[in-house]
């Protein structure tokens, strides 16, 4: 995500490149390394102060010489336009009524290579081959010829691309604005990850050699290997690769890792492996960043057992618990152990350079959504996007069902934006309720947890009655009892989140502790509120504390 790279640059000049600055993640788990047979991708969207609404596009038929105007995604400036395509598709969220479904995460790469002729950004090219693509590799073709004819003008992008069948990861940047270099407007290459693989991205260009052997020959549409005709003879005409081109390495060539691609970007990926694959710990040093001969992390791995969607949402939420990097190991999460630390990830003292571990789950994700595409159903039935407005640790991912025809209420930007509140947005009250926790993690987040896991319990629980049901109707109806249905789900989610807001403000008032009794606040006989529990200082914090502090606090003892 662009935004947060501009604003981290800022913040951190020092650093360097483009590469060095953070944001989304990206996971992506085969229909064979699924536990029902399903494609599943999530997306978590990392931009500081942004307000970012469920984007819905309906689906259009369009007459020759429509026109669409693209404005950047992230600022909003008006780039150009484009023609219209004679028909586009419905699209909610992140996928299609085809259950198509994109997401992204920015590596930046050569600053050099930035088109500021092109006319489509990252943002805009997603959501343009949502309403043009029925399948993976319709997307793939759309973005790749739109690029090729009016010039892509974001950063090195990581693209995950998949259908109910197909997974695949796609990296592309621009060959800056010189003509004479090179005709082509892009470099990119697209790999289908395999079906019984898990594979994540997180703001490092991960994808290596590629070229597939001459020898092999693979028909139409059945490749796992796309590429720009230029992406290896750009590099040759730039004065960076020289070796054959079976050995050419994309992200060595235009996005080298470093300390902060490895440490701060593929770290996150590193994890939702070593959650649910054996053998991570030889790849410790390829994320620790520091080793430079250390073994790279594969782009892709065989799971232990066959993921759900719930495993994904699990590995959303992830802060590195129980690992080398793990977040709850020192005091920087304050009294509460809060696993998040303040941006910007680097800082300075006395003249030296520190940095911050930097985990999937962050405060300044926008939305986080779970993708699940199911060959086997009816399309209007088998896309399953599981949305939630914040940091996915924070939120109830409720279903929209990719057929929906309008974006659920509280999902909705009306009369809302980043700096106008609502309390009928759910951005804004997730936030609220979020950015009261966060500083009183240990505290107050098991309250919040109860009231998450119980919500998507009840969603999930429900997933076969819904669909069943859905299945038993026919056309319009379908769409339009899985359209309510969806925006049911995220309106109770609204109103219980409201709840909780006011809950928490009671109940842990003053840092303090209201005690409850079978989901009431106690009252003592006279009717007042019962004696409230100060919990203090844990036993770690507490330690900190003396160590710091001496003897300065030391109670003398009385004689």
């Amino acid at each position: 995500m662009r935004r947060l790279l501009i604003i981290a640059l800022a913040f951190a000049a020092w650093h360097g490149s483009l590469n060095e600055a953070q944001a989304c993640t990206n996971f992506i788990v085969g229909k064979k390394a699924s536990a029902d047979g399903s494609v599943i991708c999530s997306y978590n969207a990392d931009s500081y102060g942004a307000f970012m609404p469920l984007y819905h596009y309906p689906a259009a038929k369009h007459q020759p010489g429509d026109m669409r105007k693209i404005y950047e995604w992230d600022t909003n400036k008006y780039l150009g336009e484009i023609p219209e395509a004679a028909e586009t598709y419905n699209v909610v969220g992140n996928t299609n009524e085809w259950q198509v479904t994109i997401g992204e995460t920015t590596f930046g790469g050569r600053e050099e290579m930035v088109d500021s002729t092109g006319i489509i950004d990252y943002g805009s090219l997603i959501y343009i081959a949502l309403q043009r693509s029925k399948t993976a590799r319709e997307a793939i073709d759309v973005m790749t010829s739109l690029v090729e004819q009016y010039g892509y003008c974001s950063e090195g992008e990581t693209f995950t691309i998949c259908d109910p069948n197909e997974a695949w990861i796609m990296e592309m940047m621009g060959c800056a604005a010189d003509r004479s270099i090179s005709k082509e407007r892009t470099v990119w290459v697209a790999l289908r990850v395999p079906d019984d693989m898990i594979c994540g991205h997180a703001n490092q260009s991960r994808i290596t050699t590629f070229m597939p052997s001459k020898k092999q020959k693979v028909k139409k549409g059945e490749e796992t290997v796309l590429y720009s005709k230029n992406v290896v003879t750009y590099a040759r005409k730039m004065g960076w690769y020289s070796g054959k081109d079976e050995d050419f390495s994309y992200n060595a060539a235009y996005a080298k890792p470093d300390f902060s691609g490895r440490r701060i970007c593929d770290a996150r990926v590193w994890q939702f492996f070593n959650r649910y694959a054996d053998g991570m710990e030889q790849y410790i040093p390829w994320a620790e960043g520091i080793k430079q001969d250390a073994e790279p992390m594969p782009l892709w791995v065989k799971p232990n057992r066959k993921l759900t969607v719930q495993d994904v949402q699990t590995a959303m939420r992830d802060h590195f618990e129980g690992t080398p990097f793990a977040l709850d190991n020192d005091m920087g999460g304050g009294i509460w152990d809060m696993p998040y630390r303040p941006t910007p990830l680097y800082f300075e003292v006395d003249g030296k350079h520190y940095f911050n571990e930097r985990p999937t789950s962050t405060q300044q994700t926008a939305w986080s959504f779970v993708s699940q595409m199911r060959s086997w159903l009816p399309r209007e039935v088998g896309g399953c996007f599981w949305f939630g407005n914040d940091d996915g640790n924070m939120v109830a991912y409720t279903p929209v069902y990719c057929c929906t025809t309008r974006a659920p209420k509280a999902y909705a930007a009306d009369g809302v934006d980043d700096i106008t509140f609502s309390m009928d947005n759910a951005f804004w009250v997730e936030n609220w309720v979020s950015n009261m926790v966060y500083p009183r993690y240990s505290l107050m987040f098991p309250t919040l947890q109860q009231v998450r896991d119980s919500l998507e319990h009840d969603y999930f629980s429900a997933q076969k009655e819904v669909e069943d049901r859905a299945l038993t109707l026919e056309g319009q109806a379908r769409v339009a009892y899985l359209t309510d249905y969806s925006c049911q789900k995220a309106d109770q989610m609204l109103a219980r989140w409201k709840q909780l807001a006011l809950h928490l403000i009671v109940k842990y008032n003053d840092m303090a502790v209201r005690p409850e009794s079978n989901g009431k606040f106690m009252r003592t006989p006279t009717g007042n509120g019962a004696t409230v529990k100060r919990p203090g200082y844990s036993k770690r914090f507490a330690r900190y504390l003396i160590e710091q502090t001496g003897t300065k606090l030391e109670k003398p003892v009385e004689k």
